[in-house]
């Protein structure tokens, strides 16, 4: 099953950037954003996946704790593993990015 949608977080980055190359040689970011939301004691976790030129540069200038906004669309999918267990999984594909004063 797949789906996605439109999607804008504000938040702050749980860990920092994970930069990774493709075996065709595709930058590949990767990080979460705890989004806080009103009225929960626990704030909301993304997974981010940033790729190309962008990547890279997003990779270099977060940290971790850094208060940003991500716009992206939100894709979610399940599959079973090689222990025959269901699992769900979503990510964020950020395709706008800035720092925000949170």
């Amino acid at each position: 099953m797949n789906h996605s949608n439109e999607i804008t977080i504000y938040g702050r980055l749980g860990r920092d950037p994970e930069l990774l190359y493709t075996k065709k040689q595709e930058a590949l970011c990767t990080f979460s954003v705890a989004e806080k939301i009103e009225g929960q004691e626990r704030p909301n976790w993304h997974n981010i996946v940033v790729w190309g030129k962008e990547a890279e540069h997003w990779a270099a200038n977060l940290k971790k704790g850094v208060s940003v906004f991500v716009r992206g669309r939100k894709k979610e999918w399940s599959f079973t593993n090689d222990k025959g267990v269901k699992k769900q999984y979503q990510e964020v594909k950020g395709d706008a990015i800035g720092f925000t004063g949170l």
